[in-house]
């Protein structure tokens, strides 16, 4: 008796998120349908034009923002930044350089460090 394999498949806002896209910029085809493991394997080896002009472009979705700005996601949203950017909006924060985005690139610095140094703790007690 075999069993037949199904394909496992997601919804367009779960391979969005493996993606580092926004979903509501992508084509209407992909936020319609359904994605499989492997057609998600596809677009990351090989993106098609809008996928990789999304990623050059933007807008971006919270996570790729917050990481572009050297902030956290908490980060974005108390400098009052809610919505999606594209990739000039996220250059021109990096020119003004707010206190607020100052702000939180030390506090994630700090997060940083922190990590760090209990790694390294946890590294030493293990020898």
């Amino acid at each position: 008796m075999s069993s037949q394999k199904t394909a496992q498949t997601m919804k367009p806002a779960t391979a969005a998120k493996k993606l580092g896209v926004y979903l509501e910029a992508t084509p209407e085809e992909f936020q319609q349908g359904v994605v499989s493991r492997d057609e998600l394997n596809a677009l990351q080896a090989d993106p098609p034009e809008w996928l990789r002009e999304l990623r050059r472009t933007g807008p971006h979705p919270r996570p790729v923002v917050a990481a572009r700005l050297a902030i956290s996601i908490s980060g974005l949203a108390r400098g009052g930044v809610t919505e999606p950017l594209t990739t000039e909006q996220i250059e021109e924060l990096r020119a003004e350089n707010p206190e607020w985005l100052q702000r939180e690139r030390a506090i994630q610095a700090d997060v940083q460090a922190e990590a760090e140094r209990v790694r390294g703790a946890k590294a030493t007690k293990r020898h």
